[in-house]
């Protein structure tokens, strides 16, 4: 009797090998694949885009959906899909945060006093006071795992921008976690 081995493929792999294969039948036309892709990478695009969008989280990961169902035939490799899927997230986080900063000026009234104990527990007014720069190089560098290489290209600026941003970034959420 010989016994038979299977490899456990992990599920990320598996997603994201479904992700590929939608994307692939996505820019043969086959518009269900294109609705299929959208749906699935909804998940994915929402953990980008909520820490760097916060309350315009919603706003964002539709803003990024759009992108990627108009831009999709510009990707030539859709092995790149979920990075390609990534910097658009990103891009899109970041401009619709700005959009909402400028519409919506937080108030020092709102900003929980040093000491407040809702301060410590609520990490979204953390990151809240946080400029969308400094939460899209924490998410790409301490959720996404980014290098600051990769980050820099990602968002299209220095390296050494990305450097001195996550140190402010970190620096700042560290003050504003233990007030």
């Amino acid at each position: 009797m010989t016994a038979t081995v299977t490899k456990q493929v992990p599920p990320e792999a598996d997603r994201r090998a479904r992700g590929v294969a939608l994307a692939r039948s996505a820019l043969r036309g086959d518009t269900l694949a294109m609705n299929d892709l959208l749906d699935h990478l909804i998940p994915y695009v929402t953990s980008i885009c909520g820490p760097i969008a916060l309350t315009s989280r919603q706003d964002a990961v539709q803003e990024t959906l759009v992108a990627v169902f108009r831009g999709l035939r510009r990707l030539h490799e859709p092995e790149a899909l979920y990075g390609w899927v990534r910097s658009v997230a990103v891009r899109e986080a970041i401009r619709v945060a700005k959009q909402d900063a400028r519409s919506n000026p937080a108030e020092l009234t709102e900003v929980p006093a040093v000491g407040d104990p809702q301060l410590a527990a609520d990490i979204g007014d953390v990151l809240a006071r946080l400029s969308p720069e400094h939460r899209a190089v924490l998410v790409l560098r301490d959720i996404e795992g980014l290098d600051e290489k990769e980050a820099a290209a990602m968002l299209g600026v220095p390296e050494g921008t990305v450097k001195s941003r996550l140190s402010r970034a970190r620096a700042g959420f560290r003050r504003m976690w233990t007030s």
